[in-house]
């Protein structure tokens, strides 16, 4: 009798004390669960051993990377409905270990031991990155954790990224926009907010695939310094600012921001860099900028943010985050960043959310790769493709249900006289 959905959505809603929002579809055939919902489908008995070997959400990071674990159905409706198991149980949630003093659970336990088959456990993914003794965000380590997650494939990239090829928050004008037109009104945007001027030193922080550095000198007429620590983006971004005709203008190399040494500049922008830093790092890192610029020059910081914790001392790095998309990354409440800034010496003049803008990205991202699928998982491997897939989407649910923020904040280095050379009505940003 094909009977492992129901008796495994029994199991688990005993452990988690609560019941599944979705169907179960097992690897007999069998279902259970809500008529209509999306399935979670269990391929084989090695996702249960993924899970009770690493319960919670690194269990289920590495069975679905290496496909024992799917959806039948949308996948934005699904994650949805797991979140409140898996991101928003809240501070009232049962631990694993205050859940194992209940008699009925460590029964449920044995019988989901039982139900997943022999052990040990198949080994993690070969996508999952692996760790390194020693402290955070050295050069070394940071650089590790950039090659992991940007040397992927500069053609896997252009199927996720599109022409525009820019890997952060684009600005869009309408949700019926183009990706492409409201990337490049986000670069415009940062071009506006820095007032750049022909001529003029722009350092552009973790430069990606070199689309900011190739707008700011095509538009504004502007000498910029691009660095990055991927090989891959680095080669990638030379050949564009070549077939630009731009190579008088722009210079791209694989330099850490902290060994950057030829200021000063005019402007500094960076985009979406300042999440790979780290908390400990991030005074560090804001003096580094400050020291670049010259009086009264402008840093335009682009960053993702979180919600601040009721006791901050609680907060962990997202496991599959840390182990499959961003190692090492660490995201700050918008509070702590405008401080950090403010004590590296920067005066904050202007910070805007562009929380909306980055859930429409993120879709369109996602539509991107599920186009071009096959060739996707051709380029990288099919658990990298998964990866992306499913952190793009959740990421987009986390923009739109504002358990993430992401905020263009401007600092000036203002000189002692106090003239910021700000406008007095800044919003207009030259438009």
């Amino acid at each position: 009798m094909a009977d492992a959905a129901p008796r495994l959505k029994s199991l688990v809603e005993q452990i988690v004390g609560a019941p599944l929002p979705v169907r179960v579809r097992a690897w007999d055939g069998s279902e259970a669960g809500p008529p209509g919902a999306p399935a979670l489908v269990v391929r084989n008995r090695r996702a249960l051993r993924r899970l009770l070997w690493k319960p919670g959400e690194l269990g289920l990071a590495r069975a679905w990377v290496a496909g024992d674990l799917g959806i039948d159905g949308d996948l934005y409706t699904a994650l949805d409905l797991m979140a409140g198991l898996i991101w928003e149980r809240g501070e009232d949630a049962r631990t694993l270990t205050q859940a194992l003093r209940d008699p009925d659970v460590r029964a449920a336990v044995r019988g989901l031991v039982k139900l997943a088959g022999p052990f040990p456990p198949p080994p993690p993914p070969r996508e999952e990155a692996r760790r390194v003794r020693g402290h955070l965000h050295t050069r070394r380590t940071d650089k590790r954790a950039i090659s992991h997650h940007y040397d992927v494939g500069n053609d896997f990239y252009e199927i996720v990224l599109g022409p525009s090829m820019v890997y952060s928050c684009a600005y869009w004008e309408s949700p019926d926009g183009t990706l492409e037109n409201a990337q490049r009104d986000k670069l415009e945007l940062v071009c506006r907010k820095l007032d750049l001027k022909p001529g003029q030193r722009l350092l552009d922080v973790g430069c990606g695939w070199g689309s900011m550095a190739i707008h700011a000198a095509r538009e504004h007429g502007a000498s910029v310094v691009g660095v990055t620590l991927s090989q891959e983006q680095a080669a990638y971004v030379r050949k564009r600012v070549a077939d630009e005709g731009l190579t008088d203008r722009v210079e791209i190399r694989v330099q850490d921001y902290r060994d950057v040494a030829d200021g000063p500049y005019d402007a500094i922008s960076s985009i979406g860099m300042a999440e790979h830093v780290g908390a400990e790092r991030y005074l560090e890192y804001a003096r580094a900028l400050n020291a670049l610029l010259k009086p009264g020059g402008r840093l335009l910081n682009h960053q993702i943010a979180r919600r601040p914790e009721q006791d901050e001392s609680s907060y962990s790095v997202d496991a599959f985050i840390d182990a499959y998309v961003f190692p090492d990354g660490e995201l700050a409440p918008i509070g702590t960043t405008v401080t950090q800034l403010e004590r590296a010496g920067f005066e904050v003049r202007d910070v805007e959310s562009l929380r909306e803008h980055y859930g429409l990205t993120l879709r369109r991202w996602v539509a991107n790769l599920e186009a071009e699928w096959v060739r996707a998982q051709a380029l990288t491997s099919p658990g990298r493709a998964r990866v992306w897939r499913l952190y793009m989407a959740a990421s987009a649910l986390a923009f739109e249900r504002n358990r993430i923020g992401v905020n263009q904040v401007l600092a000036v280095r203002t000189p002692e006289s106090g003239a910021s050379g700000m406008p007095l009505r800044a919003r207009t940003w030259g438009a």
